[in-house]
């Protein structure tokens, strides 16, 4: 679709209607509908930039057991929030007898979700590569911690768990229960992954529907341009004519007169 058509077709507010057509008339649920979508929809993208910049900070020393939480949280409540819209913007692209403005809406919206969805999941799996690495870090250095070295002798071996026996075991709890924590953060995200694969694949298959229905919209907006050019073209060609014939009857009439005059003034004389 060209830029100037899809401009044209974004400048037409929903309510343009053509009068002898009823698939151009005015439907002002539809209008409430979408617009309460993409006001939803613009709400959903902030949320995806703000979870962006905490997901930055998982794997660098700004990550703490709050920003983990923050994270969690807003990644469950905005995969529930995509699931949400996206139930509501399959009824938009079924909506029945809409006109080209309300088409362009459809897929204005849709590709907006899908740029939006998108984002989101690219986020969901920088998440996940980042729990993965920190929790393979943390069983190492637990492992570390927790085993004596292969090097000392048997004695000093001894010593060695005689002193992890009486050293903090709360250190230790605490870290096996962030490492449990990860892996049940990775699985849930891994699971809205997968859920909300099959909704990006439905949102693409609109996307690709709407687009072809755009196409054929620009093919009717290009004949009805091409249509109504040739019609002033004729318009134009009929004036120019007009006013060529009523020059020349003019003229005729004139040499008439004059013709008329000479008979006259000859007869007299």
């Amino acid at each position: 679709m060209s830029f100037q058509n899809s401009s044209a077709l974004e400048s037409q507010p929903t309510t343009w209607r053509r009068d002898d057509d009823p698939q151009y008339a005015d439907d002002p649920e539809f209008r409430d509908f979408a617009s309460k979508l993409g006001d939803d929809l613009f709400a959903l993208t902030s949320d995806v930039a703000r979870l962006s910049n905490e997901t930055a900070k998982l794997g660098t020393s700004r990550e703490t057991p709050r920003v983990r939480e923050r994270v969690k949280t807003a990644s469950e409540e905005t995969s529930d929030k995509f699931k949400d819209i996206g139930e509501r913007l399959k009824r938009l692209t079924t909506w029945p007898d809409v006109g080209p403005s309300q088409r362009f809406t459809q897929s204005k919206l849709s590709r907006e979700f899908k740029a939006t969805l998108t984002e989101f999941q690219q986020l969901q799996r920088q998440a996940i590569e980042k729990e993965k690495a920190s929790n393979t870090a943390a069983r190492a250095a637990l492992q570390e911690q927790t085993s004596p070295t292969e090097e000392r002798s048997g004695f000093e071996q001894e010593q060695q768990q005689e002193q992890l026996r009486l050293a903090n075991q709360d250190d230790v709890d605490f870290q096996e229960q962030l490492i449990i924590e990860r892996e049940s953060e990775i699985r849930n995200i891994e699971q809205s992954v997968g859920e909300l694969n099959e909704l990006f694949r439905d949102v693409a298959h609109m996307v690709h529907e709407q687009g072809a229905q755009l196409d054929i919209i620009e093919e009717n907006v290009e004949v009805t341009h091409d249509a109504s050019r040739g019609a002033h073209v004729n318009l134009k060609q009929a004036s120019n004519y007009q006013k060529s014939a009523r020059s020349k009857a003019c003229i005729l009439l004139l040499i008439l007169l004059i013709v008329v005059v000479i008979i006259v003034l000859a007869v007299l004389l």
